[in-house]
């Protein structure tokens, strides 16, 4: 992963992740995004379209377009490579510290499980 995707994944810009659906038409969905050093991680549930359609196939792309000036922005190719419950809580609520400046993610909905999709970046385009 390279420094440019790495400094938007870190600043509080959204992220658009699009997926491949069942008949193969794409699905986008507006994410929050951190990273690990590595990959990109997004936090979702295991009841949106974006987890049924990356357990079918991995394959995502996803924009990050800094929020101050929408034309630095990168796209990024690449494919889920897990996805894991454990921790996700707690991820989701630092995510909620860095775009929302709360401490716990408002919206907890406790019939929903949170996912973590760790996203290997294979090329990303500035």
């Amino acid at each position: 992963m390279n420094s440019k995707v790495k400094k938007l994944a870190e600043g509080k810009n959204f992220a658009y992740v699009a997926t491949i659906r069942k008949d193969g038409s794409p699905q986008v969905a507006p994410v929050w995004v951190d990273h690990d050093g590595e990959n990109l991680l997004v936090n979702t549930t295991n009841n949106r379209a974006k987890f049924a359609n990356i357990k079918r196939d991995p394959r995502v792309a996803v924009a990050i377009a800094d929020s101050a000036n929408p034309y630095n922005k990168v796209i990024v190719y690449g494919k889920v490579i897990g996805h894991e419950t454990q921790g996700a809580d707690k991820h989701i609520d630092r995510l909620a510290k860095k775009y929302l400046g709360k401490d716990e993610f408002p919206w907890k909905n406790p019939k929903e499980q949170r996912v973590i999709l760790k996203i290997k970046v294979e090329k990303a385009v500035e």
